[in-house]
């Protein structure tokens, strides 16, 4: 039985036999030689990209290592500008609220000089039809001489 093993090793070994095991043999060994020298040649191709790659992740690593601070004081600051934001809406809203009864005074004065202004004119509208009634009236029966002289009369005694 070793003898018989010992033949087998030996056609393993001996690549060079013409035997149909030893051609498959040196046909595997010249494929993994090829399959060995394109890795190599491939490692070499790589290198350099790799050598960048590593470079770009340890710029990469330096930036998200200063990230948490840098978020840390925004979020500071914004809470900061809210805090600031919302305590001037209050003061405003005070202000407003002192300010309300003002506002109702004003509205209520611009209400009453309305009404005001409207009877005025009301009033206006009312005389100009007497003056203008009047004026028929004096034209028709020739009172403009006398309405003169009363005039007339007026101005010399109210000065």
């Amino acid at each position: 039985m070793l003898k018989k093993e010992m033949h087998n090793i030996s056609n393993v070994v001996d690549c060079g036999k013409k035997t149909k095991g030893g051609r498959n043999m040196l046909w595997l060994g010249i494929g993994v030689l090829v399959i060995g020298v394109a890795l190599l040649l491939l490692t070499f191709v790589l290198i350099k990209p790799l050598l960048k790659l590593s470079g770009v992740l340890g710029s990469l690593q330096k930036t998200t290592d200063t990230l948490p601070k840098a978020v840390e004081g925004i979020t500071t600051q914004t809470k900061e500008v809210i805090g600031t934001g919302t305590q001037t809406l209050n003061q405003i809203n005070a202000q407003v609220k002192e300010l309300s009864p003002m506002f109702n005074i004003v509205g209520d004065i611009g209400r009453a000089t309305n009404q005001l202004s409207s009877s005025i004119v009301q009033k206006m509208e009312h005389l100009k039809e007497k003056t203008v009634t009047s004026k028929e009236v004096s034209t028709s029966k020739n009172l403009k001489g006398f309405y003169g002289l009363i005039a007339l009369v007026y101005l010399l005694l109210k000065k």
